[in-house]
């Protein structure tokens, strides 16, 4: 079953890890965002494509959620030390990894083309592509002002209001995110923030519009349990944006997108546009991750 997933950092990424452990990893491809990266000391960062990275290579960090396990932060006191810019924490094995992925984009290799040359050298068996490989950005318009996501999300810690958010760039697919589409099997959006996660992917016009055209059924995993987040705003931003955190709320996100939404048995019961999935969705380990894949795979069946 060839499966294309469109996914967010941390909860795409650990749904993508249960989803390799569902079906051949090598059936399956996750479009990463792209909206989040960022220059860091002259670096180019790409968080989500990063955690999607690590955590199917098995080097991410639980704990902390990003980054890799057994970090260490030497080069980035040094940075503090010389008052450098050290608000958006890279460790000395990331810095590695931005490195090499710098380096290549400078050559002018492709972001896909390096993010797959990546996955390969960390022995990752799915396919991991950039919704695009133009550029592409995030703001986020808030009463204090608009910021850039990373400005908004890491420096000012989330702690403004959303007002809406908006994309800055004229962006086309990346090499073979369309294919991986009309291929699919099916299509699944991964448990991330709608808004911030999701959004940036579906602002590529062409790839909404190969979801609006689809022939195999798209199923969605709401990021909330019990109308919380897990982790982030989502909870915060689907209150202000869109009126509520119910499944109702989430589904909207993605109107005229998907078939159906996969909610937590805590989420409240009531009516839903698409067809209403219920399972425990809270990945505490792999194997609830990988129950989580099979459930969406057999909505989508």
């Amino acid at each position: 079953m060839k499966v294309a997933l469109l996914s967010g950092g941390v909860g795409g990424a650990r749904f993508a890890c249960g989803l390799v452990n569902a079906v051949d990893p090598g059936d399956v491809t996750v479009i990463g965002n792209v909206g989040d990266d960022l220059d860091v000391l002259g670096l180019a960062v790409s968080p989500d494509l990063d955690s999607i990275l690590y955590a199917l290579a098995g080097l991410h960090d639980e704990e902390r959620g990003w980054g890799r396990a057994g970090e260490t932060w030497e080069a980035l006191g040094t940075v503090s030390a010389l008052s450098g810019e050290d608000w958006f924490r890279l460790g000395d094995r990331d810095l590695g990894l931005h490195l090499v992925r710098s380096q290549a984009l400078r050559a002018g290799e492709p972001l896909s083309t390096v993010t797959m040359r990546l996955a390969r050298a960390l022995g990752v068996e799915a396919t991991i592509l950039p919704a695009t490989d133009d550029r592409l950005r995030t703001w986020i318009d808030t009463p204090a002002g608009s910021f850039p996501f990373q400005e908004w999300f890491v420096a000012r810690g989330h702690r403004d209001e959303v007002d809406g958010v908006r994309f800055e760039g004229d962006a086309a697919p990346a090499p073979g995110v369309l294919e991986a589409l009309a291929e699919a099997d099916a299509i699944v959006i991964a448990p991330s923030n709608p808004y911030v996660s999701i959004w940036p992917i579906l602002a590529v016009e062409e790839i909404r519009a190969a979801l609006i055209a689809r022939r195999v059924p798209c199923v969605a995993v709401s990021p909330l349990v019990g109308g919380r987040a897990v982790k982030g705003p989502a909870d915060r931003m689907l209150a202000r944006m869109a009126g509520g955190t119910g499944p109702e709320h989430v589904a909207a996100c993605y109107a005229g997108l998907i078939d159906a939404l996969v909610v937590d048995e805590s989420d409240p019961a009531g009516p839903l546009a698409v067809r209403r999935i219920v399972t425990q969705t809270l990945m505490t380990d792999l194997d609830a991750s990988r129950r989580l894949a099979e459930t969406v795979l057999g909505a989508a069946a």
